[in-house]
């Protein structure tokens, strides 16, 4: 059996200002980088053999809280690279939906018939990143991995695993530094923990941010 626990990255100004980051590299915020130490504290007792996260900055900190204090280095894995907004990156929210209003709102409503302009779609992000976790799954194999990525590539692999199509894209929250435990054991996944971010003083974030 293989467990991989699944974390988000913590906050970063884009999150707080509603900016669509996409692959754009931006760093923690301070919230953001106190949420990883308190993600790392939370899994300070929990033995962890290896540590990858996406290429990006705000992923790759994220998860160092955690590999430091056990002496690991954090392999790097790009297909868990956040979705490519193409057009959208950088742009606020409300910007998007006045230059895009059909676009936004099929986004917010059938999210997997949406192609980004200039961008992926669900369907991309999904096939890069489940072919991430199936080798990472059999090349770690009876070993505990520690795995940094991003909103919209935990959700569309929380979906895949659970049989669920792209259309159920917005039924899974990923809050920032949340932690997610998932298992694959005689080729069966199976999902432990979602979204817990009770190490962050919360059980209910109650936030809704308006950018990926």
């Amino acid at each position: 059996m293989v467990r991989i626990i699944l974390i988000r990255h913590g906050e970063t100004t884009w999150n707080v200002a509603g900016r669509y980051q996409g692959q754009v590299d931006t760093p923690l915020s301070e919230r953001g980088l106190e949420q990883g130490r308190l993600a790392a504290l939370a899994l300070e007792t929990v033995p962890i053999d290896v540590c990858i996260a996406s290429p990006l900055s705000r992923a790759q900190e994220t998860c160092r809280f955690a590999a430091a204090p056990r002496g690991l280095p954090v392999l790097t894995e790009p297909r868990l690279t956040e979705i490519a907004h193409g057009a959208w990156e950088g742009a606020y929210a409300d910007d998007i939906e006045a230059k895009y209003p059909e676009e936004f709102h099929l986004w917010h409503t059938r999210p997997d018939l949406v192609q980004m302009p200039g961008g992926e779609n669900l369907e991309d992000v999904r096939r890069r990143a489940r072919a991430a976790l199936d080798d990472i799954a059999a090349k770690y194999d009876g070993k505990t991995v520690l795995v940094a990525a991003h909103d919209a590539v935990n959700k569309v692999l929380l979906c895949d695993i659970l049989g669920l199509g792209m259309d159920h894209f917005w039924q899974i929250k990923q809050d920032n530094a949340c932690i997610n435990v998932i298992e694959r054991d005689k080729g069966a996944w199976r999902l432990v923990l979602t979204n817990s971010t009770v190490h962050l003083g919360y059980l209910v974030s109650g936030i809704e941010q308006k950018g990926l």
